[in-house]
């Protein structure tokens, strides 16, 4: 399936609130929009699903944000850069827009938010390791192209057709340089004309000894301290 045959209105949106009654007046004021939603007590908790399936924005109960502490701030701050995002106030049922100093201008009313912004974006799965800017020549089948960014977890391998591909394809890609033919599943496309380059993310099958150490080489990083995360 490619990325454009997605039924976003099928994704749902992340809901957070430490608060029980937040909780509550947040999923009710979702009902008249029909959204599927999935509400969390934590940014962690949200972090989790968000790792584990696509999502398509997340909804915040403000106060959340500001008495989040440690890890639990540093996830704020990487969900709601990572998907759009309606920080609000809850007062009863009423939910009130509230913009934070210093972050991105949101929406001023849940129906543009859920109804143009969400419904808008490309649902997507928060990704597990942080991605850098690495350039490998690289072949698929016969066409030869070039990745433009590498995690342990996958690569973005830019590509001027990638409407031959689908998502949850299954590929081989020799990377010349290391001499490694890696097993792959398409995660999504990315089609030429739009602002973003044209390619497709994939995400690794299995990583064998030989390239993980081609990946230390080139990535510099331990595997198991590059979360994905964003520190204010």
């Amino acid at each position: 399936m490619h990325n454009s045959e997605i039924n976003h209105t099928e994704c749902p949106i992340l809901v957070v609130a430490y608060n029980e009654n937040a909780r509550k007046s947040l999923m009710d004021s979702l009902l008249p929009y029909k959204v599927p939603a999935v509400v969390c007590s934590t940014f962690c908790e949200a972090e989790v699903l968000a790792l584990q399936g696509l999502y398509r924005g997340i909804l915040v109960d403000l106060a959340t944000i500001i008495k989040a502490k440690t890890e639990e701030k540093i996830v704020a701050y990487t969900l709601t850069s990572f998907y759009p995002a309606l920080r609000v106030k809850t007062m009863g049922t009423m939910l009130i827009p509230m913009s934070m100093v210093g972050e991105a201008k949101q929406d001023k009313s849940l129906n543009d938010f859920l109804t143009k912004t969400c419904a808008g974006f490309t649902p997507r799965r928060l990704r597990s390791f942080k991605r850098k800017d690495v350039c490998l020549s690289t072949t698929i089948n016969t066409e030869r192209g070039f990745t433009m960014n590498l995690s342990w977890s996958g690569m973005f391998v830019a590509d001027m057709y990638p409407e031959k591909y689908s998502v949850g394809e299954e590929l081989t890609v020799t990377l010349p340089e290391f001499e490694n033919n890696i097993e792959v599943v398409v995660a999504r496309t990315q089609c030429w004309g739009q602002r973003s380059p044209a390619g497709i993310g994939v995400k690794y099958k299995f990583l064998n000894q030989d390239m993980e150490c081609s990946l230390f080489t080139v990535l510099k990083s331990d595997k198991n301290k590059e979360r994905d995360r964003i520190i204010a």
